[in-house]
C-alpha cells in the first residue's frame, strides 16, 4: 500500500472514532469536544488537497511506506 492510501485509511478511522466519541446518541459518548478532532482531520485533508503536505505522510515515509510514484504500476 502507498502513503496516500494509508492517509485515507487513517483519516477515515479517526473521523469515525471521533464521531462515535462526540455524538450524544452514541453508546461510547465521551464529550462533545471530541468532534473538534473531526474538524481537525477534515481541515488537514482540505489543506493536503491544495498543498500536498500532510504530517501523517511524513511519518509514514520515515517508517518506510512507499509513495505512489515509487511503487509504479504494481501498487493499487
Amino acid at each position: 500500500m502507498t502513503v496516500e492510501r494509508y492517509i485515507r485509511i487513517f483519516a477515515g478511522l479517526f473521523i469515525m472514532v471521533s464521531l462515535a466519541l462526540g455524538v450524544e446518541g452514541s453508546p461510547v459518548f465521551v464529550n462533545k469536544w471530541c468532534l473538534a478532532f473531526t474538524a481537525f482531520v477534515g481541515l488537514n485533508l482540505f489543506q493536503f488537497g491544495f498543498t500536498n503536505f500532510c504530517p501523517m505522510g511524513l511519518i509514514l515515509r520515515k517508517l518506510g511506506v512507499k509513495d505512489q510514484a515509487a511503487c509504479g504500476s504494481k501498487c493499487c
